[in-house]
């Protein structure tokens, strides 16, 4: 019985480990990822091995974590859930794989002032940069900056963000239609406590985004972690916030200096 136990076992850390694999998750994540996804509840997770019924894509589930190394991390950045459109939802809170280009002649490209977020968070970076008044955001005022060293890209963005060591992260990986949003957030408690208590030697600081984010705080391996709660960029109060200013004006996220170095 203890062998069948133990194969049984194997088993299911090997379709772990393939599943990190698709996804292009390094070796090194193994001891910290596949405890966390076997925090999951079993119907649950396979249901996700499944692959169907759910965005992003099976592939794209962890993705977050194939281009950051565990030794390199710094920041957590917690969202709610992904993105509600297939082509929206890559794997990464915050950026939406629908969006290319940042900045247009007029301003900000179309696709980033329609996204109220995303809008107000490249607003605050820019104002956090000192290249924005405060007073006057408005697409006049950012139509007239000087671009020349700013990156344009969402993908340029995203870059930015992991070399400053922050992992995009949202409390849900998956999302399959608004009503289930809180039942996946419940879901993928076990896998976030299990994720922390596996970064406890990195010490990550923990940024909140809105109170869907906050339920971190609620977890036992979060205690004694540095964090830092912040209204959800939705709210127009973010783009003049000092605390988000002071977290990322340090970081140049909108600046090409992480690639001259």
């Amino acid at each position: 019985m203890r062998h069948e136990y133990l194969s049984a076992s194997g088993a299911k850390e090997g379709r772990l480990k393939d599943l990190l694999r698709l996804n292009g998750v390094d070796t090194v994540w193994d001891p910290i990822l596949v405890p966390a996804l076997e925090a999951l509840e079993e119907e649950y997770r396979e249901w996700l091995l499944e692959g169907e019924g759910y965005i992003p894509a099976k592939n794209r589930l962890l993705a977050a974590f194939s281009t950051l190394q565990p030794e390199d991390l710094r920041y957590i950045l917690f969202g709610q859930d992904p993105y509600p459109r297939e082509e929206s939802a890559i794997g990464y809170a915050f950026i939406d794989g629908r969006v290319d280009k940042i900045f247009s002649e007029k301003g900000l490209s179309k696709e980033v002032n329609r996204a109220t977020s995303l809008r107000n968070f490249i607003k605050m970076t820019l104002v956090a940069d000192g290249r924005l008044d405060p007073a006057e955001t408005s697409q006049a005022a950012i139509a007239a900056l000087d671009k020349n060293d700013l990156i344009d890209t969402m993908q340029e963005l995203r870059h930015n963000f992991e070399t400053a060591g922050v992992l995009l992260l949202n409390m849900a990986l998956v999302f399959s239609g608004s009503e289930a949003s809180h039942r996946h957030i419940r879901a993928w408690r076990g896998f976030v406590e299990t994720l922390l208590e596996g970064l406890r030697k990195e010490a990550p600081t923990l940024i909140l985004f809105g109170a869907h984010a906050r339920e971190v705080e609620r977890l036992s391996a979060a205690e004694g972690l540095p964090r830092i709660a912040l209204e959800h960029p939705y709210n127009h109060s973010f783009i003049t916030n000092p605390e988000a200013h002071a977290l990322f004006g340090p970081m140049k996220l909108l600046r090409r200096v992480w690639e001259e170095n």
